[in-house]
């Protein structure tokens, strides 16, 4: 599968999201929008909600790509799909019965992710992945933005690609938490192909540039790295 760039509207500037989205859309601009959903119980940030997720929606063509840091996702991830995303990720640490969300993520037409905090192994839901079709690791505690890439997530990345590889799925790995020019290539050696970048992107001078940048930098990466070249 090809590199893909998701900048988090995290980021970006609240006041104006309609133009920050346009803002990196287009050829060769980002693949998917990032929406980080916050409810200041799973974590302790409070951001946005559904409407805002459907005014957006209907503001860009971009797909969103909704990471619902919440509690209880099995009641609140279905009203995402009905607003609009393309994707919803949960988290396995607070979804009650992941296979039953993730079937129904799918059967309302969206793709189905589910993340792991830091702490998380991958193994204990190795049988589960067939279910989804994209993971998340997230490589900085979620909460909040601009915080370090933690490089301790580097093998648990490796881990899980090869668990993918194993069970010959075409899951995408997705990477979020201080993905940079610095980091990005990193994530990509060690099987990563979906990278979720907030500041690197929004906080340069021109947006779309550095979504280019990054992709490029990830694609170069990727194409000599042993688990890309095992396929």
């Amino acid at each position: 599968m090809a590199v893909q760039i998701n900048p988090s509207i995290l980021s970006a500037d609240f006041a104006r999201l309609a133009e920050e989205a346009e803002s990196v859309s287009g050829p060769e601009g980002a693949d998917w929008l990032h929406v980080d959903v916050m409810d200041n119980h799973f974590v302790p940030n409070l951001t946005l909600g559904v409407p805002i997720v459907e005014s957006l929606a209907r503001a860009t063509d971009t797909p969103l790509d909704c990471h619902l840091m919440i509690e209880d996702p099995d009641r609140w991830a279905p009203q995402y799909v009905e607003a609009g995303a393309g994707s919803v990720t949960f988290h396995a640490e607070a979804a009650a019965a992941p296979v039953r969300l993730a079937r129904e993520i799918r059967a309302k037409g969206a793709r189905a992710s589910m993340a792991l905090k830091p702490a998380t192994p991958i193994e204990p839901y190795e049988d589960l992945l067939p279910e989804l079709d994209m993971l998340l690791i997230m490589t900085v505690e979620p909460g909040f933005g601009g915080q370090a890439f933690l490089d301790i997530m580097l093998p648990k990345i490796r881990r899980t690609r090869e668990l993918i590889s194993k069970h010959g799925l075409q899951l995408w790995l997705q990477v979020d938490g201080g993905v940079s020019a610095d980091t990005i290539e990193r994530c990509a050696e060690a099987g990563a192909d979906v990278f979720v970048a907030g500041s690197a992107v929004y906080g340069a001078t021109d947006p779309a540039e550095a979504v280019r940048s990054l992709r490029a930098q990830a694609a170069a990466k990727t194409a000599s790295s042993a688990w890309a070249c095992d396929h």
